[in-house]
């Protein structure tokens, strides 16, 4: 069984009964920063010969009413020597608590990706969220905002051997955008978890849809073995490209 077979299964196993009688999450730290430091790392050898590495760090910081969350991650892949991979991101949302589940935000999302057609995607937004369960097994919250989104395509020219060999910067894109974000999380024994993560960027040239789906297993109290399958789809990406980027990782989670 794949990883993808595995993470959808794990979904279907999703414990539903029993969220609206399961007690409320204790309150997060404040004014100091909490989170999580990730990273994996694979190399093969023999008839083939591939590496590939990736890292992520989510920190918040809580300070009365507000909320200020920090992401930033990074992806390299190496087959048979030819760059296969190399993408960086990173995200800011700040929250403000209207009451204890309705909230507004406002963050920055910036992705610089060589291989797929787009130089850079960077988007503004703004909107309302609101908790739908937060207690200490399952934690689900849903926002949806406005904003603007600036993007600038690229023509790749590949050799034979998948080799990029060439890059043609297009002219900048700019448009309105509608943002849909849902945050999951699901605690299914004292050790393991199922988090997933979906974000929808919509504008009238193209829509950008984003998904992580992990389950991580804790090993100690800091530490975790964490499996995940990404996708990551543009509707309208340049000629030639596919649309569906996707990824599985195997990854050592610390937390602080």
């Amino acid at each position: 069984m794949n990883m993808r077979a595995m993470t959808v299964a794990l979904c279907a196993l999703m414990p539903v009964a029993g969220w609206c009688d399961d007690a409320a999450a204790p309150p997060p730290p404040q004014q100091e920063w909490t989170g999580k430091g990730q990273a994996g790392y694979l190399s093969s050898q023999g008839n083939s010969e591939a590496k590939s590495a990736n890292a992520a760090l989510d920190a918040a910081y809580l300070d009365g009413a507000w909320k200020h969350g920090f992401h930033l991650g990074g992806l390299y892949g190496q087959s048979a020597g030819i760059v296969a991979a190399e993408r960086w991101d990173t995200t800011w949302q700040t929250d403000y608590a209207l009451t204890q589940d309705l909230y507004t935000f406002g963050g920055l999302r910036y992705q610089h990706d060589l291989f797929n057609g787009f130089d850079y995607q960077a988007s503004v937004a703004a909107g309302v969220g609101y908790k739908v369960f937060d207690t200490k097994s399952t934690m689900l919250d849903v926002q949806v905002g406005v904003g603007y989104k600036e993007l600038r395509p690229e023509e790749l020219t590949k050799a034979a051997d998948g080799a990029v060999i060439g890059r043609q910067l297009e002219a900048r894109e700019g448009e309105a955008i509608g943002t849909l974000g849902v945050n999951y999380s699901q605690s299914l024994t004292a050790t393991t978890t199922l988090t997933d993560k979906l974000l929808v960027e919509s504008g009238s040239q193209d829509t950008l849809v984003t998904n992580t789906l992990a389950l991580a297993v804790k090993v100690s109290a800091k530490l975790a073995l964490s499996v995940g399958y990404a996708l990551q789809d543009n509707t309208n990406p340049p000629a030639g490209l596919q649309k569906l980027d996707r990824l599985e990782t195997l990854n050592l989670v610390y937390s602080f």
